[in-house]
């Protein structure tokens, strides 16, 4: 085996090894992603903008809060400074009810006005 040879057989498994790393923050992001989804109502793009949001103003890197808010969803603990900054950032960013935990919905009403039936 030739020197180059030797190092590109390095270059490629730090490569493979950035990749695998890569892979595993993208999962960590996108099940924090879902949390938002669930317990914020809001769609997948705004849990990403919670999320960047949450990183920027606590300046904390964005895999860390992912990784924060998972363990938020499996023990129920999460730091003081990231809860803050979450409850703010989805306040902003859409309903954060729970569902299922608000007001019963009251009887039907029937469609709305205009909607040409009944």
């Amino acid at each position: 085996m030739t020197h180059s040879e030797a190092d590109r057989i390095l270059e490629l498994e730090a490569e493979v090894g950035q990749l695998r790393e890569a892979m595993a923050s993208h999962a960590v992001v996108d099940q924090a992603i879902g949390m938002m989804v669930a317990f914020g109502r809001v769609t997948p793009d705004r849990g990403w903008e919670v999320l960047k949001d949450v990183s920027q103003h606590t300046n904390i890197k964005l895999r860390n809060v992912a990784e924060l808010i998972l363990i938020w969803g499996r023990r129920g603990e999460i730091p003081a400074d990231i809860g803050a900054a979450l409850e703010e950032t989805l306040d902003r960013y859409g309903p954060t009810q729970v569902p299922g935990t608000g007001p019963e919905p009251g009887p039907a009403q029937g469609p709305g006005p205009g909607t040409g039936r009944g």
